[in-house]
């Protein structure tokens, strides 16, 4: 069966289903693609710009993403649109159309894949715990703010929502976060996403041993 045409818009970060992401839109053509959405449905794809600028096109767009959803919007008297973005679900691109004037493709929602059950529930917590551990120690040295330790992560029993809840809190590079957006399913995400932080935790200790 075709995909679902959807408009589009490649960023140079990567929306996590079940996770929210602010968006400051100022070109004309994603002005009017949230214009659009606006009008009816408030829905978009959101894809990773794998090389290029997410600005004037000719860029080159990953073949997964997510579709997320409006849920704030205000347009600003000079045109702009500063919005809040809920991701809803992981979509893979089966076409490309042409850009007229927004990015639009032919999507289809991917399935949750295996390892979401009881066997992965031991992952959330030791995924959990290790994002924490990074997220202080970018704090001491002036990064992103440590987690509230009254956050909960646990995706409310949901082993799926509380991988991508984790994913979308961790201190990430695009690259990462887009290999945690295409893992095989939940315990895979979440097996990755711990050794992602271990592996930023050697770094930091390395680098502050070099000072």
């Amino acid at each position: 069966m075709p995909g679902t045409r959807l408009p589009m818009f490649p960023l140079s970060a990567v929306l996590f289903p079940h996770a929210s992401m602010p968006l400051h839109v100022f070109e004309p053509r994603y002005r009017e693609l949230m214009r659009d959405c606006l009008a009816g449905d408030a829905r978009f794809g959101v894809v990773l710009i794998a090389r290029g600028s997410e600005v004037g096109g000719g860029d080159e767009r990953n073949r997964y993403g997510t579709r997320g959803v409006i849920t704030e919007a205000a347009e600003l008297a000079d045109g702009r649109w500063v919005l809040e973005i809920e991701g809803e679900a992981l979509i893979e691109v089966d076409e490309w159309l042409p850009d007229d004037p927004y990015p639009v493709a032919l999507v289809r929602a991917v399935a949750a894949g295996a390892g979401a059950d009881a066997a992965a529930a031991p992952l959330v917590g030791a995924a959990g715990q290790r994002v924490r551990r990074a997220r202080a120690l970018l704090a001491e040295h002036g990064g992103a703010p440590p987690l509230a330790p009254e956050l909960t992560l646990d995706g409310g029993g949901d082993i799926d929502v509380a991988a991508w809840q984790l994913c979308a809190v961790a201190p990430l590079s695009a690259y990462d976060a887009q290999r945690l957006l295409v893992a095989e399913g939940a315990a895979v995400r979440l097996q990755l996403l711990a050794e992602l932080m271990d592996e930023l935790e050697l770094d930091l200790h390395r680098m502050l041993r070099a000072e």
